[in-house]
């Protein structure tokens, strides 16, 4: 990767002064790199191009503003319009789908986790976009090309993720016994119990939240042995190991603060900021938000990884933002050429600075981002692509797989076992019956 050498050296060379100044980047500084960018591109904006953009609600505010400083550049360099429209985790793949079977109404969808790969069909070829900012960007890590890959084709561009890692108060872990975070399940599990008994409880969702419920009940299952598929994408949901999963996530369960059952992606961060929750996971949008609303909270706060399956190997699902261009847009050269904009690193890099941790690279450049160890509580955050799995597991990335977490099938099975609703062998059954419908075996 000799080209990414000189694009690394040439971009965290002025470091210190150029990214610490990320989020108030002049727009002359990024319009004269959306000039440059625009004449050097293979990808030439069709005339008269007006991009309608989907993508995800912010979390962290001065990423939305960093983001929208891009598009006004790219707008002003190109003559390219983009409508960017807004949606929550939870509304943004009904609209997407809608607009996939209608073919009309969005032209780009920055989605959540597999989204390309519920209407690949209906994806633009991205590959040529993707093997470009390997060469600029150090190389994707394997969870990226897996998010962004069917076959040798590229359906998807994987921009960031949003790391689901343990949010915790120092004090309240340091009360309960704990240096830290336990590395293993049963010192985790000893940790949540003992935040119970001291009133300063832990709290994760296992309701439709498709971020933060999503992310952990996955990681259970895999920590566990368990699978919803294996390599050849035979379901084998139901198994001893599944039972143990389920076992271990209602004995923590059990220690939660109430109501998680129907918790959605904010109800987490809304109970840790008002003192209620002293354990969860999430994003580092909860420290961002505290240290502008509650500097004394944030001093308190840190982040960890979730600990390592009972085989001694780290699994986690990070909630990925992959971008997606339909084939029914009159313009994909310009959707071509917004993406590689936004992802070379004298964009990509400010603007994650910005986001102060809130979002993760797939792009292995990205490593040396100060972000990383200007904070050392945002650390943990920077190796969430070498953790990472699809929702597919062990398996392989499909439309199955893609359908499979869209309708929250683990998650539903983890919920009617804890709540109540199912026993070990009918909470198992049901989510085999729903994944072979799936997966059509």
């Amino acid at each position: 990767m000799t080209g990414f050498g000189w694009d690394r050296r040439r971009l965290l060379s002025g470091a210190a002064t150029v990214l610490a100044a990320a989020a108030t980047m002049s727009a002359d500084q990024l319009l004269g790199r959306a000039k440059a960018f625009a004449q050097s591109a293979p990808w030439k904006p069709e005339a008269g191009a007006t991009i309608n953009m989907l993508r995800w609600k912010r979390f962290v505010e001065a990423e939305d503003v960093a983001f929208m400083k891009i598009v006004a550049a790219f707008e002003k360099a190109t003559g390219v319009r983009i409508n960017v429209s807004n949606e929550s985790y939870d509304d943004l793949q009904p609209k997407a789908s809608v607009a996939a079977n209608t073919g009309q109404g969005l032209d780009m969808v920055w989605g959540l986790y597999s989204l390309p790969f519920l209407f690949p069909e209906k994806c633009v070829d991205l590959t040529d976009v993707a093997d470009h900012l390997a060469k600029t960007c150090g190389g994707w890590a394997p969870s990226g090309e897996a998010y962004g890959k069917l076959g040798n084709k590229w359906i998807g561009i994987p921009v960031a993720a949003t790391g689901g890692l343990v949010n915790y108060r120092i004090s309240a872990v340091e009360k309960a016994g704990f240096k830290a975070i336990p590395g293993d399940l049963a010192g985790f599990r000893e940790l949540c119990r003992a935040l119970q008994k001291n009133g300063t409880p832990a709290g994760m969702a296992i309701g439709h939240a498709s971020g933060d419920a999503n992310g952990w009940l996955h990681w259970a299952l895999w920590a566990h042995g368990g699978a919803t598929v294996d390599k050849a994408n035979k379901v084998i949901v139901s198994s001893p190991e599944t039972a143990k999963a389920l076992d271990y996530v209602k004995s923590l369960y059990e220690t939660f603060i109430p109501g998680t059952s129907s918790w959605n992606d904010s109800s987490n961060n809304k109970a840790f900021l008002a003192g209620q929750l002293y354990l969860t996971t999430n994003g580092i949008s909860i420290y961002v938000t505290a240290k502008t609303e509650n500097p004394v909270m944030a001093q308190d706060i840190n982040h960890a990884h979730l600990p390592v399956g009972l085989d001694g190997k780290r699994r986690e699902l990070h909630l990925g933002f992959p971008i997606l261009v339909f084939n029914f847009s009159k313009y994909p050269q310009a959707c071509k050429a917004f993406t590689a904009f936004l992802l070379e690193p004298a964009q990509f890099n400010p603007w994650i600075e910005a986001a102060q941790g809130y979002l993760s690279h797939f792009l292995l450049g990205y490593d040396s981002n100060p972000v990383w160890t200007a904070d050392p509580k945002t650390t943990p955050y920077r190796d969430v692509a070498q953790s990472a799995s699809t929702p597919a597991g062990i398996g392989t990335m499909t439309e199955s797989a893609a359908a499979a977490i869209a309708d929250f099938i683990v998650v539903d099975m983890f919920a009617n076992y804890c709540t109540g609703a199912e026993d070990t062998k009918a909470a198992m059954a049901s989510a085999e019956r729903k994944l072979k419908r799936m997966y059509r075996s």
